[in-house]
């Protein structure tokens, strides 16, 4: 159960820090938001990385979560475990950014870091696919037993590279790469965020099988 837990509160990070930092820096309105987004949401990652790493291995991403499962080094039960707390963990997260945008006097509906496809659900269906198979093969290789000593920096790894991956998403779709992190907004959102919150479902689910299949092609020996 600790390990579960720990998924919880890595994703509650996660998701409060970085929707957080797409609000307060009104994300999208200028370049310097973008980058304080996209700073925000990997640094969490590495700070999360070097806190729960140890118990849980800090997926805080179902379609990591599925890579693992895919590439054989978790089972279905905690495949399935690690995937309910992430969502729980972002909700929850969601559910106390939406009370401080209210409490601040801001609106709940459009101030959530709620994901969107700013160019329609193709667009953002591909754009989710090949950033979180990015993402998830970073994943993957970083902290496969192969790479000897270098996976003690898996998370710094992991976190820079979501920093790209925000730099490139953001302005297509938000960048979600997570189920659980744009389940919780929008929920809160409402609207066009929660018509839409299949992309960022799918997306990003195909994308981490996706991921798990290069890896599998290209992995030199055991995970």
């Amino acid at each position: 159960m600790k390990k579960y837990l720990a998924e919880l509160v890595g994703t509650f990070v996660l998701t409060f820090l970085g929707c957080g930092a797409a609000v307060a820096l009104s994300c999208g309105t200028d370049t310097a938001s973008v980058v304080g987004t996209a700073m925000a949401f990997g640094l969490a990652v590495v700070a999360m990385a070097y806190t729960i790493g140890g118990i849980s291995g800090c997926h805080i991403n179902p379609a990591i979560t599925l890579g693992q499962f895919l590439t054989g080094r978790m089972t279905s039960k905690d495949c399935g475990m690690y995937m309910l707390f992430q969502v729980i963990g972002a909700v929850l997260a969601a559910a106390v950014l939406a009370l401080v945008v209210s409490t601040a006097g801001g609106d709940v509906a459009t101030h959530t870091g709620a994901n969107a496809c700013a160019f329609g659900v193709t667009n953002g269906l591909i754009v989710e696919v090949v950033l979180t198979a990015l993402f998830v093969l970073v994943v993957l290789g970083a902290t496969s037993k192969t790479n000897g000593a270098t996976n003690n920096f898996a998370g710094l790894a992991i976190g820079l590279s979501l920093i790209l991956i925000h730099l490139v998403g953001i302005h297509f779709t938000g960048t979600s790469v997570n189920p659980a992190r744009s389940i919780g907004p929008a929920i809160f959102a409402g609207g066009e965020a929660l018509s839409q919150l299949w992309v960022f479902i799918v997306g990003p689910f195909a994308g981490g099988a996706l991921a798990a299949g290069i890896w599998k092609c290209i992995h030199p020996g055991k995970q």
